[in-house]
């Protein structure tokens, strides 16, 4: 089929709030939740900066890409607010989605936009929801993995996932950071502790029965899912050892892999054979972090050990259009 019969589509593309911004410096993973000031990656470089603030610039690296639509989230280990009151968060992603939704409704067809969500609170959260789905029109949640060390599948969070299944909203996983500070040395939180985080959100789907209650909520899960994927023997050993570990699911944990679909963000082709060779290519997005992450986001899925043209088109843009109902 001609490449212009569907969009392609990166998943995984970062934007900021100038304001929210600079309310949230020195209080998020990149200075260890203000425990390192002055620590930082390469996002406090100006024209990374730029790209995520200007809607123009991101639209620019689009086009030398070769990418059609970008689905835009805020980033949380940049400007989360989870260290702010539930008031505050609420007023900050307001202001964050409120941007959100200028981005996409100034070059429509270009950008898909996510909300974020000030979880401290369920009740101030269910709210924003609901203005973000029905009077910004966006269509994705920007979730981080916890929030205030509550991972996502626990009880507080049901009525979200309930509001999320009946207003038909897709979920991207993004963590916002580890906060034990052992992973600041190196740059570790970044390196390893996305990847642990993402685990960690996955199992608490899982064992919380999410996943199982409410299938038809498409969850996409940034960084390919981290570790979870590729080390299920020992979670699958527990439905015998541990049975008490499978009270809220009927199947082994593996089972419930292709309830989730991942994104390409891995730096390493070996890794996205072995991820599609686990869940499959229809459950695979490319993504690319952007614009501190892969710089050649379709290049990389094409050089993806064994994988056919089909695949290649499923990922970089296929599923993404059908999960975002998105035309050609």
């Amino acid at each position: 089929m001609p490449r212009n019969a569907r969009p392609i589509v990166d998943f995984h593309a970062h934007m900021l709030e100038v304001e929210v911004h600079k309310c949230a410096r020195n209080k998020t993973v990149l200075t260890g939740y203000g425990a390192v000031p002055g620590a930082g990656t390469q996002s406090n470089n100006p024209g990374t900066y730029l790209r995520m603030t200007d809607p123009k610039e991101q639209l620019a690296d689009m086009d030398r890409l070769g990418v059609d639509v970008n689905v835009i989230s805020a980033s949380t280990v940049i400007q989360g607010t989870a260290w702010a009151d539930p008031q505050i968060a609420f007023d900050l992603d307001r202001r964050s989605n409120d941007r959100v939704a200028e981005w996409c409704a100034e070059y429509p067809g270009r950008y898909v936009g996510s909300f974020t969500l000030p979880m401290q609170d369920v009740d101030r959260s269910l709210k924003e929801l609901e203005r973000a789905a029905t009077q910004l029109k966006i269509s994705v949640a920007n979730m981080c993995a916890h929030y205030d060390g509550t991972y996502l599948g626990e009880p507080r969070y049901a009525p979200f996932w309930e509001a999320v299944n009946d207003l038909g909203i897709v979920v991207w996983i993004h963590p916002d950071g580890i906060r034990d500070l052992w992973f600041q040395q190196y740059g570790m939180w970044n390196s390893i502790g996305q990847s642990i985080e993402e685990a960690k959100v996955m199992t608490s789907l899982i064992y919380g029965g999410i996943v199982e209650r409410y299938p038809d909520i498409p969850i996409v899960m940034a960084h390919g899912g981290g570790y979870f994927p590729h080390n299920m023997g020992r979670l699958d050993r527990n439905v015998t050892n541990r049975p008490d570990s499978m009270k809220h699911i009927t199947k082994k944990p593996s089972e419930y892999l292709r309830a989730f679909y991942y994104d390409t963000c891995l730096y390493d082709t070996s890794i996205l054979a072995a991820l599609i060779k686990v869940v499959g290519a229809d459950r695979v997005v490319m993504g690319s972090d952007y614009p501190v992450g892969e710089a050649d986001p379709i290049g990389f899925v094409e050089r993806c050990p064994g994988i056919t043209a089909a695949e290649v088109d499923m990922i970089t843009g296929r599923t993404a259009a059908t999960l975002l109902g998105l035309k050609a």
